[in-house]
């Protein structure tokens, strides 16, 4: 029985291998990688591969050693408001103009004249962008939310959602307000961070 499986098992290790090579963010390539070494630690014991067992156990204890310095690792968050003509802001959104279409496909970068700019700093490194609209009744309309692909592990979302509300409360928001959102892990990523949806938009009071 155990031998008949035993393929299968290794099939599944390969799967995870070759899936943590195309995720992004280093956490999650360990992860992926760390349960292919145990997929393919199972393997080697069912056909007593001594090499396979001795390879992937060590390759387990590499990927522990650094997922557990990465979950202890407190990172720095701060933000920095920016003007709309701030020649670096200029030239990131130019640089990630392709990805941000995939979120924001009507977004143009005269749209952040006038509004309220921030970047989200993650070791002092512009990790996110976040662009806003605030009219007189306190609804703060995103015109841009834009987390560089290194960085999007719900982290900066949340600080933005919840310890860096006070920015927004103090420019005199009261809601946030997304139109529009057509990409589906944007919206699950909304839902997480206490967004719900009203006639098609997705709304959190501050």
């Amino acid at each position: 029985m155990a031998t008949q499986i035993a393929p299968y098992i290794g099939y599944v290790a390969s799967l995870f291998l070759i899936i943590s090579l195309v995720v992004n963010g280093d956490i999650k390539f360990r992860i992926y990688n760390g349960l292919g070494s145990i997929a393919f630690i199972i393997y080697g014991i069912l056909f007593n591969a001594w090499p396979v067992i001795l390879t992937n156990v060590i390759l387990l204890c590499i990927n522990i050693v650094y997922l557990s310095k990465q979950y202890n690792y407190k990172e720095s968050f701060d933000i920095a408001e920016v003007p709309a003509d701030d020649k670096l802001i200029k030239k990131f959104l130019d640089f990630y103009a392709k990805d941000i279409k995939t979120y924001f496909p009507d977004f143009s970068y005269n749209q952040i004249n006038g509004c309220y700019n921030i970047v989200v700093l993650r070791d002092l490194v512009i990790a996110n962008i976040f662009s806003t609209k605030i009219d007189k009744n306190g609804d703060a309309t995103v015109v841009l939310n834009y987390t560089t692909k290194k960085y999007r592990d719900f982290k900066v979302s949340k600080f933005i959602f919840k310890k860096g509300k006070e920015n927004l409360i103090a420019k005199g928001a009261k809601r946030i307000v997304y139109n529009k959102i057509q990409q589906h892990q944007f919206k699950k990523l909304l839902e997480l961070n206490g967004f719900v949806e009203e006639d098609g938009n997705f709304v959190k009071n501050l």
